[in-house]
């Protein structure tokens, strides 16, 4: 069974993507905003995609508060977890936002918030778990 590491700060946030994953996409699911922790997840291959909040208010790695796009760099920049597969997720959906958080953070796709289309989601997120 595939498992998805939701990393989200907002604990109602967090109880909706996991319970739409858990039954509509039969996923496992993780959840933590512990940069460390998301990191240690990661390089163990505890998860076989991560979702990422783009703003997480408490998150904090070696000192400096860090948000999604910068926890994605350091994932992306990590030979070892370089490909597994993010997805950001942001309540801030402007126009060229995409695009840029995109390009900034090398996530490989982006949700905005709030998630009204349960199904588009898990497909959105099904179309990037690896088949392994």
């Amino acid at each position: 069974m595939k498992t998805v590491l939701i990393v989200e700060d907002d604990l109602i946030n967090a109880r909706v993507f996991s319970k739409i994953l858990t039954k509509r996409g039969g996923l496992e699911v993780k959840h933590t905003e512990n940069v460390e922790e998301v990191i240690n997840i990661a390089q163990a291959g505890e998860a076989d995609l991560i979702l990422m909040d783009v703003s997480l208010s408490r998150s904090v790695y070696q000192g400096k508060a860090v948000d999604g796009i910068k926890i994605t760099q350091m994932l992306k920049s990590d030979p070892q977890t370089a490909s597994l597969p993010i997805i950001l997720v942001t309540a801030h959906a402007m126009e060229g936002d995409r695009e840029n958080f995109l390009k900034q953070s090398g996530a490989d796709g982006y949700i905005s918030k709030p998630v009204v289309d349960h199904q588009h989601f898990v497909d959105q997120i099904m179309a990037l778990l690896p088949n392994g």
